[in-house]
């Protein structure tokens, strides 16, 4: 349980990253922003998987660059998802994908992980 709790933290700080450093990706409010990094989460774990099974070809010829584009369209559909947090286009997308990945590599480097008990 603890590791899902830092887990959401790390991406509740680097949505709130790439909120302040991405034009076009905006919240309401940090409440939103909370239950958005929450949306994030779980779309990268369900629909992020099939994404990037089905754009397997398109990966390899890009040598792992439509990846970012999968990336991106997990935050548009997390955006859909939650009112309040908004995505205004598919390159706005695609940075806010990249900073909140850059981001927490650096948090996920920086933080020690969550012994299992």
């Amino acid at each position: 349980m603890l590791s899902f709790i830092v887990h959401w933290a790390v991406q509740a700080i680097a949505l709130l990253v790439a909120v302040r450093l991405v034009p076009g990706v905006s919240v309401t409010s940090y409440p939103v922003l909370v239950i958005a990094a929450l949306a994030v989460g779980l779309v990268n774990a369900f629909v992020r998987p099939v994404l990037a099974l089905l754009s397997l070809p398109l990966t390899i010829l890009t040598l792992g660059l439509f990846y970012l584009v999968v990336n991106g369209a997990c935050l548009m559909i997390a955006a859909a998802l939650v009112p309040g947090f908004r995505v205004a286009g598919c390159g706005s997308a695609i940075l806010g994908a990249l900073v909140m990945s850059l981001v927490g590599w650096l948090l996920g480097m920086l933080l020690p992980a969550p012994r299992a008990s």
